[in-house]
């Protein structure tokens, strides 16, 4: 595939997770996965790291938004937030001591389970 080609498919798929994060408050990590391993043509855990690392000013932007239109509970925010950061900080840590195929694994599983909930 042309480099600008690969370049402009990852630009728009960047948009398409863009908008599933502000959407939905997250989730756009199970879309940029798998587009930087198939698309981006990255390996697995290059792909899972990179996804936190475009997340993270996605996020930061929906939670300015969010805030302003006042859809922000401090208490929640506070609670789960120490267990996030918490959580982030020992997966980071654990995807460099994994496989790629466990990684994948993994994250198929996660895929699953999240979507099965959301049908059950």
């Amino acid at each position: 595939m042309q480099k600008a080609k690969k370049n402009f498919l990852l630009s728009l798929a960047g948009c398409a997770v863009g908008a599933v994060n502000g959407a939905f408050g997250g989730g756009g990590g199970m879309i940029v996965v798998p587009l930087l391993t198939g698309v981006g043509k990255k390996p697995p855990l290059v792909a899972h790291a990179t996804a936190i690392l475009i997340i993270l000013p996605v996020s930061l932007v929906s939670s300015v938004v969010y805030l302003v239109n006042g859809l922000f509970d401090t208490e929640l925010f506070l609670a789960v937030g120490l267990g996030v950061m918490l959580g982030g900080f020992l997966g980071a840590r654990l995807l460099g001591k994994v496989s790629p195929a466990a990684a994948t694994l993994a994250f198929a599983a996660v895929m699953l389970a999240a979507g099965l909930k959301m049908i059950f």
